[in-house]
């Protein structure tokens, strides 16, 4: 039976929208990755037999014309069985900025429209029916900070879902394969964090494998960890890789490793992470050269964006290519399958924050530009780390950029910097627009 959520425009408008609203903040920055039950099908991207995977379609229950524009709702039927389980919301392709809302609670900040997020549900969610509202807003702030944008046309809720994985299971990974300390061999870094939401500690078995690109196994391992209750924890593996310099990562040699991430709890394997590996190293210089094995790349950048689908974009990649582009230059997070046609394919990517705000760019009062608003802090610091989250694992990528060249500079940029840096990667963090200050890593 459906559970009819009743919503008060007046309510919504007074309380769900506005700025201070920052209690219940359920968005989450990691990779976008889903735990599928059987290998074979995350090897393949089959996701009818994962036993906890919803497709999320709301259908719309209202319009309007004011600050809400629409209300799209679906129901979801939670068991019992999920309290073992944590439960995340994928949302993508609304067309428009939004909030989310749990039975009638708003659960997220409004959410720009160009940036796929990934939402915990799990406090929300109660036994048996739930109404998940996807609230669409027309805020004048959230146009400001993304002027010029715009999407192409992609069907609406294309690649929604939701998915429920181990309560004590992968956060997040983090994978490189980089050159060992003399430049011999590779040496595979993955990082897999953990989260146990149980109070209590429990045991975890982690493992992975590793292909190269011709097929051979090179590595696997499996270890047995005891994971704190209520914590999140960080596992390293750092395996040698040997042979490998012949797969090093480039446009022209685009030779990609394949690695399995799988959980196992009482020695049943229940959990697999597919990955794709590339082998390279990413820096630069004080020339303003961004290096690949410690030489400079020569870019031929081109400004481009994913069109509807991922076939169209592909073909139009690789025609780029043929004419002698090898950069892309998105304007804002682009989805997972663009990445991966970049790594398959061999295009350099610098990826780029849903950030662009040209208006009153030169006026550095408080306010003057929204880079230079406090009150947006917020916003600017999320749209950074989701861009540079979801792209942190893709061997195609060899920079983020902070906002579109034209956007003014301000505090809120220069915050954003610093979040960046604070990660510890070695690509470097670019923002054409800094105009001779500080943050920025490449000033030509």
């Amino acid at each position: 039976m459906k559970r009819v959520i009743l919503y008060s425009l007046a309510t919504l408008l007074a309380v769900a929208l506005s700025p201070d609203f920052l209690a219940a903040q359920a968005r989450v920055a990691r990779s976008e990755f889903i735990c599928y039950d059987k290998r074979d099908d995350a090897e393949k991207d089959v996701r009818d037999n994962i036993d906890k995977y919803i497709d999320f379609r709301p259908e719309l229950l209202f319009e309007d014309s004011g600050t809400v524009r629409a209300v799209y709702e679906q129901v979801i039927d939670v068991p019992a069985a999920w309290n073992d389980f944590s439960a995340y919301l994928h949302v993508e392709n609304v067309g428009a900025d939004y909030a989310i809302f749990v039975n009638g609670e708003q659960i997220t900040k409004p959410i720009d429209r160009y940036t796929p997020v990934e939402i915990y549900l799990s406090p929300y969610l109660e036994q048996g029916p739930n109404t998940i509202a996807v609230v669409v807003v027309a805020e004048e702030y959230m146009e400001r900070i993304a002027e010029n944008l715009s999407l192409p046309e992609r069907k609406q809720f294309d690649n929604c879902y939701i998915f429920a994985q181990r309560r004590v299971g992968v956060f997040d990974y983090n994978v490189r394969l980089l050159p060992d300390a003399e430049n011999k061999y590779g040496r595979v870094k993955l990082d897999i964090t953990v989260d146990n939401t149980f109070t209590t500690d429990e045991i975890l078995e982690l493992g992975y494998d590793l292909y190269d690109p011709t097929g051979k196994l090179v590595d696997y391992t499996v270890n047995k960890y005891t994971f704190l209750g209520s914590s999140r924890d960080t596992v390293t593996f750092q395996p040698y890789c040997y042979n490998s310099n012949q797969f090093r990562w480039s446009e022209g040699n685009p030779k990609l490793y394949t690695a399995m991430i799988y959980v196992k709890r009482g020695g049943v394997l229940r959990e697999y992470i597919p990955l794709k590996v590339g082998f390279a190293k990413y820096g630069y210089n004080d020339k303003g050269q961004i290096l690949l094995f410690d030489k400079p790349l020569q870019l031929n950048k081109q400004r481009y964006n994913a069109v509807a689908d991922a076939k169209t974009t592909e073909s139009q990649i690789k025609a780029l290519k043929a004419k002698g582009v090898n950069c892309l230059c998105p304007e804002y997070p682009q989805p997972k399958w663009f990445y991966s046609i970049c790594d398959r394919v061999g295009m350099y990517v610098i990826d780029c924050a849903a950030i662009a705000s040209p208006s009153a760019g030169d006026n550095r009062e408080i306010e003057g530009t929204p880079s230079n608003d406090p009150d947006l802090l917020d916003d600017y610091l999320l749209r950074v780390e989701a861009m540079y989250r979801r792209a942190q694992n893709h061997v195609s990528i060899i920079a983020f950029s902070l906002a579109s060249a034209e956007t003014g500079n301000g505090y809120n940029l220069y915050k954003a910097y610093e979040l960046l840096k604070s990660y510890g990667d070695s690509r470097p963090i670019i923002f054409e627009g800094a105009a001779g200050e500080w943050n920025t890593d490449l000033n030509n």
